[in-house]
């Protein structure tokens, strides 16, 4: 019998970034989630409802056309992950980071 995968209530967050700049006007393509841009890069954070509505998202990115960078699940509330606080923009071949690099 297969047991079904639960989700928390509120959705899991994500900090998804992208390699170039979105302006404000995108905010409200991508319902729920806060736009920030800087250093050549664009980053997402919010709730994502599950892993389907995740792949969804990652769809509408994918169809704008900026290059994905990361995909890091976050603490609700996070504005940008603990690992990206103070730091400069990754390297893409950087391993020792806690994200996954796409």
């Amino acid at each position: 019998m297969n047991t079904p995968v639960t989700s928390r209530p509120d959705g899991s967050w994500y900090e998804i970034r992208l390699r170039g700049r979105l302006d404000a006007r995108w905010s409200a393509w991508f319902d729920g989630m806060t736009l920030t841009s800087g250093d050549g890069t664009t980053t997402l954070t919010g709730p994502v409802v599950d892993q389907a509505a995740l792949h969804g998202l990652l769809q509408q990115l994918r169809d704008l056309g900026l290059p994905l960078i990361s995909v890091t699940p976050v603490e609700p509330g996070a504005t940008t992950s603990p690992a990206r606080q103070g730091h400069p923009a990754p390297d893409a071949t950087s391993t020792t980071r806690p994200t996954r690099q796409l």
